[in-house]
């Protein structure tokens, strides 16, 4: 879910797209294309591929060839295949190549998340993660003979990186199942945007039975790995959860821990970002050290002290420590739009590549789009929906603040601007300014000492609503006729978006302690709270006809460990709601951060969102 730029740690390098919604009637439909809906949205991922090399980082090579990202691979114990996940027929799905490329085999084909697979040593199961059968990540096993699935964990919470002892009597996993670590806290004492994540360590049989917590809970502790012997576990833990919550910085160390006696041995000394450590030998232990922050590559180190390859992360070496495979990025074709996978058969999204920022407005007939560009943000573009004709319509100049949200119009005509206030700490000042699409009559419209920020027209475009923080905080009305502003919330309220009937106001809310969706008139009455999950529900965007709404929500909780994660935000997907909040119907089921833009109305005026029965796939709220 992308966050709101000022209240927390900032976005990069997020990917903006088009997708395709469909809303399908239980009656049959011969026309399918009347009633398909457009949502904008972006998407921040990266394409990651697969790559094999001497432990030392020579002799490396493309494991596999071909498009879509492929990551967290893992050698078998008798070293003749590597499992690893896919997203090159768009889901993330499990698939296993011999170490020469030969031999590709997909073992899940599931719309669900499918992640973080090892092979038993066997060879006759695979442990992986997965969102299947109630949306959070649980480990589950997979018959590699009748591709038939079971779940082993079958929790409510988080369980990641499962990985199988020596002689398959145990498997050992993260989970965040026993921890309840909220909010990161800003330095003023306040609740931050950012979610926080710790895990501990457990084990537990393949049938289910014994499972034991090997970590303390007041720790944060992950990616567990076995020594050869099956004794004892490695796994890295973090060395200041407190500092971690107070958002001053991530360091962890590389433990161990005998799984007989508890006895631990620490293996470095926690003042980097150690992550992803595995037994070598039976005296190295190899790891990732993934700097934060900083321009510069993960690469891997042992703890003998020799390097690994630069670049590379999630690692794991072949039985003998000869040889290690790994992923790293590879460059990104950048496409104007590109189909992407639905988690629901009755909805198809088309993504793609052609922006640099979440701050995007599209107008209500999805012709034409409106986005900044630039490092930092400093000239506004407009374009047609299919890519053509685009051109500058304003440029912030020299000494000039940086351009954040915008908005278009319904008809497109005009242009609604923040000017300053992004990626600044403390939060600086930012104003609405106003402008023609064609670049003409630029007017600054906002004149006080809020930070001013995602405005959203009125339907008939003679109204702006948006947020304000600071020495006055919630929702505004500007009259753009007469200037006149109308308080309209004085929460911590933000992302309004006024409705296309101009009957209500949608936006997030902050009133019960976590990020929900609500709905108001724009004369301040009828307030409803529409979302009641944990976490953060949010980015709000209207159907066409006013009946729907479209949003971001955490709900389904982390599908990974955050220290291990690319992203700032790993959590976070796309689902729909009527406007009363029935009928939450999931649209995205990955990893990667999204955010909905826009609600487009079709091509053909007469369509309309129709009654839906639910699909298989729906996830509940």
């Amino acid at each position: 879910m992308a966050e709101e730029r000022e209240t927390g740690v900032s976005l990069r390098n997020i990917v903006s797209a088009l997708g395709l919604l469909f809303l399908v009637s239980p009656a049959p439909v011969t026309h399918a294309a009347a009633s398909r809906q457009k949502i904008a949205w972006s998407h921040l991922d990266r394409n990651l591929g697969l790559y094999l090399s001497d432990a030392d980082g020579r002799n490396e090579r493309a494991l596999l060839p071909g498009s879509g990202s492929n990551y967290n691979p893992s050698f078998s114990l008798d070293g003749r295949w590597i499992v690893f996940t896919s997203e090159r027929f768009g889901s993330a799905d499990i698939f296993r190549v011999h170490p020469d490329g030969s031999g590709l085999e997909r073992l899940t084909d599931s719309p669900a998340f499918d992640d973080q697979g090892e092979l038993s040593p066997d060879g006759r199961m695979v442990a992986f993660v997965s969102t299947r059968d109630g949306g959070t990540a649980n480990i589950w096993l997979l018959d590699t003979r009748t591709k038939d699935a079971t779940n082993l964990t079958n929790n409510h919470a988080g369980n990641f990186r499962p990985r199988w002892s020596p002689d398959g009597r145990w498997i050992a996993f993260s989970s965040d199942r026993d921890t309840h670590p909220g909010r990161y806290i800003r330095a003023n004492g306040a609740a931050a945007w950012e979610l926080m994540q710790t895990t501990a360590i457990y084990i537990v049989h393949p049938d289910g039975s014994g499972l034991k917590r090997l970590t303390p809970l007041d720790q944060d502790a992950g990616s567990p790995q076995w020594s050869r012997d099956g004794r004892r576990i490695v796994f890295y833990e973090v060395t200041d959860v407190e500092a971690m919550r107070h958002s001053k910085g991530l360091l962890t160390r590389i433990t161990s821990i005998d799984i007989y006696t508890g006895a631990r041995r620490v293996h470095s000394d926690g003042k980097q970002l150690a992550l992803s450590p595995a037994y070598v030998s039976d005296t190295e232990i190899g790891y990732t050290v993934k700097p934060r922050r900083t321009a510069r590559e993960a690469s891997l180190a042992y703890t003998s002290g020799r390097q690994g390859p630069i670049g590379a992360e999630n690692p794991s070496w072949s039985p003998d420590g000869s040889s290690v495979a790994y992923d790293r990025d590879v460059p990104l074709e950048h496409q104007w739009m590109e189909f992407r996978a639905s988690l629901d058969p009755r909805y198809e999204l088309i993504g793609g590549t052609a922006f640099s920022t979440d701050f995007v407005g599209v107008s209500s007939s999805g012709e034409h789009i409106v986005y900044p560009s630039g490092r930092p943000y400093s000239q506004l573009n407009f374009v047609a929906s299919d890519g053509t004709g685009s051109r500058v319509i304003f440029g912030a100049g020299v000494g000039m603040r940086e351009i954040g949200s915008v908005a278009l119009s319904a008809d497109g005509r005009n242009v609604a601007i923040q000017l300053g206030g992004n990626f600044r700490r403390p939060v600086e000042p930012a104003q609405i300014a106003i402008m023609g699409s064609d670049g003409s009559g630029l007017r600054q419209v906002t004149h006080d000492d809020n930070n001013n920020g995602f405005p959203s027209f009125s339907p008939d475009g003679e109204q702006l609503v948006y947020r304000a923080l600071g020495p006055a905080q919630g929702l505004r009305i500007l009259s753009l006729t007469n200037g006149r502003i109308f308080k309209l919330t004085d929460g911590w309220d933000d992302f309004p978006v006024w409705s296309p009937r101009g009957d209500r106001i949608a936006f997030t809310g902050f009133e019960t302690g976590d990020f929900e969706i609500y709905t108001i008139r724009p004369d301040g009455t009828g307030l409803e709270q529409l979302t009641r999950t944990h976490g953060n529900d949010a980015h709000p965007v209207w159907s066409p006809d006013g009946r729907w709404l479209a949003f971001c929500s955490s709900r389904a909780g982390f599908k990974d460990e955050f220290p291990l994660s690319r992203e700032v935000q790993p959590y976070g997907d796309i689902f729909v709601m009527r406007a009363d909040g029935t009928e939450v119907r999931q649209i995205t089921d990955n990893q990667w951060e999204e955010l909905v833009l826009a609600w487009i109305a079709p091509r053909n005026r007469a369509a309309t969102v129709t009654e839906a029965a639910p699909a298989a796939a729906h996830r509940g709220t």
